[in-house]
């Protein structure tokens, strides 16, 4: 479900090909037909929807059981989700896999998710497990109707309180793109009961330009972010290879903007040139994820999200928890290992062989669906829990969760800068200092970070002289953990002002490091946090995203604040920055005592 760009696909498909070949296993205990579906694209172009159902040998009329509907992560296909469906057939429920639209076998463009078209093809993939006649097809050209599915549980009414036509008991799950769907479908059809969404976003327009100062209502800005170069480029390559591997589906979507709508392109080439992306496309991909509709999801949500994310971070799910909690709609939330920068640790997720009871995040999935489509008594774990890298276990990795009845779980630490270079512990004295620096011109990097979207993390960052300021605090007598999201507070000094144009604007990038007594260097989960300064003659507070780390004893804690990143695409413009210690420049960390 966490499925990498093409080209992180293909170099594990290659390292995978010299392994040797596994003894044939047993025959699934379940029958699987592939079928196809009439559905509806943008502007209501026709589409063809392609799909897996996987029914477990023994259902009948008279011997139902409930559904799991579920799709692809970016760049995927309905194959990928074979693993999902083992793992859920073997609990006893139909599972219906499909290649989301514009991806694997799958007719039309990529349409991010939105609710329509994306949330209405889901839609009538619930129709038919809900036993709806003519819903589905054995062909391409809906011209064979499939047999009606009459072996999934059905519900008398929904979760708007109303009864349905062809109303099946049907959780979702899925990852990444496959995660943002259930959003989208679940406010679209009432008749969806539980979905438990792993690693997506909040705001799509925060994902691939994110801004984390100014922010109005969760993850969201007025003001433009910075554009994440490599995340934004693999992304556009997976879609568009995506259209070109299945051309033959419809070989239209690869006119103009291959598989995408024709504004996307053009907003990622003014994105690349101004570091700006289009605000007009900023709105739309707003308008179709679900920051905008929130109020809409009515129904159980487990959301999961990753430590290791530098492409959808923690602060986007805490951001849709926060929002569906104020609802009053029962939601929990899990901090897992790994994400879109790296594989889960074992026992917690394996994306190619999930296991319920082998492995703390699948089983906390399989729970909730237990609990809210069986009616299992079961519990359906604690409010919150986080991954804690440096607790070792063996086997399931429930050891190195932690848990707790709500996400903050942190204690506001402060610590001030102080000096040229240092951070003054809280209670500690501040001495006055004065850090300068020049973000270079053309959105230029200014490091040497190790690059998104290719699975590489915990790599040290190498700043250019000149270019950057950083603060570093005392060596930590004992052990530190940081599980929240950090807050910087700072007035800088800058030759631009306010009320200038945002391609004009001072554009700084923040980030958190672990240094360890050798003095070697590491970025915390590789998060970096962009922040375009709409007024920098007033103080601003900048968000970082969260994490959970454990600074050791000895180690020291470091701010560094650049005016570029390998990641992303800076500002425009060279600019002097100036930034003095003493009151109200500050650094706020939520600690948990260890």
């Amino acid at each position: 479900m966490l499925k990498r760009v093409a080209v992180v696909a293909g170099l594990s498909a290659g390292l995978l090909g010299g392994l040797a070949v596994p003894a044939a296993a047993a025959p699934p205990a379940y029958s699987t037909t592939t079928l196809h579906f009439a559905v509806t694209g943008q502007d209501g172009q026709p589409c063809d929807v392609v799909a897996d159902a996987y029914v477990p040998n023994g259902l009948s009329a008279s011997n139902t059981a409930p559904a799991i509907l579920t799709t692809n992560g970016f760049g995927g296909s309905k194959d990928d989700l074979k693993p999902v469906a083992d793992m859920f057939t073997q609990r006893g429920y139909v599972v219906l896999a499909y290649s989301g639209l514009g991806f694997g076998g799958s007719g039309c463009r990529i349409s991010f998710d939105t609710p329509n078209p994306d949330g209405r093809a889901a839609s009538r993939l619930v129709d038919y497990l809900g036993g709806a006649a003519g819903a589905a097809y054995l062909d391409a050209a809906h011209t064979r109707p499939a047999p009606v599915l009459n072996v999934v549980t059905k519900d008398s009414s929904a979760h708007d309180g109303r009864p349905h036509a062809h109303d099946p008991r049907v959780g979702m799950v899925g990852g990444s793109y496959g995660g943002q769907i259930q959003f989208a479908a679940a406010a679209t059809d009432p008749r969806i009961d539980a979905i438990a969404p792993m690693v997506t976003w909040n705001d799509l327009s925060y994902s691939l330009s994110p801004n984390n100062t100014g922010q109005t209502t969760g993850v969201s800005t007025h003001n433009p972010g910075a554009p994440k170069i490599n995340w934004d480029s693999s992304l556009a390559l997976a879609g568009i290879m995506s259209g070109v591997t299945n051309a033959d589906v419809d070989p239209m979507r690869l006119t103009g903007c291959p598989n995408y709508p024709p504004q996307i392109c053009t907003a990622l080439a003014q994105a690349v040139t101004t570091g700006v992306m289009d605000e007009s496309v900023r709105a739309r991909l707003r308008a179709g994820s679900v920051a905008s509709y929130l109020n809409r999801i009515r129904i159980p949500t487990l959301l999961i999200q990753g430590q290791t994310d530098t492409l959808f971070n923690i602060n986007e799910a805490l951001a849709t928890y926060r929002g569906l909690q104020a609802n009053g709609i029962d939601t929990k939330m899990i901090w897992m290992s790994g994400g879109h920068s790296a594989l889960p640790e074992p026992g917690d997720y394996v994306e190619k062989a999930p296991n319920a009871t082998t492995q703390y995040t699948a089983g906390r999935i399989a729970g909730w669906m237990d609990h809210y489509l069986l009616g299992s008594s079961a519990s359906t774990g604690p409010q919150f829990s986080y991954y804690r890298s440096w607790v070792g276990y063996s086997g399931n990795a429930a050891p190195a969760y932690a848990s707790a009845d709500t996400v903050d779980v942190g204690t506001p630490s402060t610590y001030r800068l102080s000096g040229n270079d240092g951070l003054a512990a809280p209670g500690g004295p501040v001495q006055a200092g004065l850090a300068r620096f020049t973000t270079p011109p053309f959105g230029l990097p200014t490091n040497h970070d190790a690059p998104d979207a290719l699975g590489l993390i915990n790599v040290p960052e190498n700043d250019i002289p000149g270019t950057f300021a950083q603060w570093s605090s005392p060596a930590l007598t004992s052990s530190l953990d940081v599980v929240g999201s950090p807050k910087v507070t700072l007035r800088v000094r800058t030759t631009v002002g306010a009320n200038v144009p945002a391609v004009q604007q001072l554009v700084l990038f923040y980030r958190v490091e672990d240094v360890d007594a050798s003095g070697h260097a590491t970025t915390v989960g590789n998060l970096v946090a962009p922040a375009r300064i709409a007024d920098p003659t007033k103080p601003f507070t900048v968000t970082m995203p969260a994490f959970a780390h454990r600074f050791d004893p000895g180690h020291r804690l470091r701010l560094v604040i650049s005016g570029g990143s390998t990641n992303y695409r800076g500002g425009q413009s060279a600019l002097p920055v100036a930034i003095s210690a003493g009151a109200g420049q500050t650094v706020t960390l939520p600690v948990v005592a260890g």
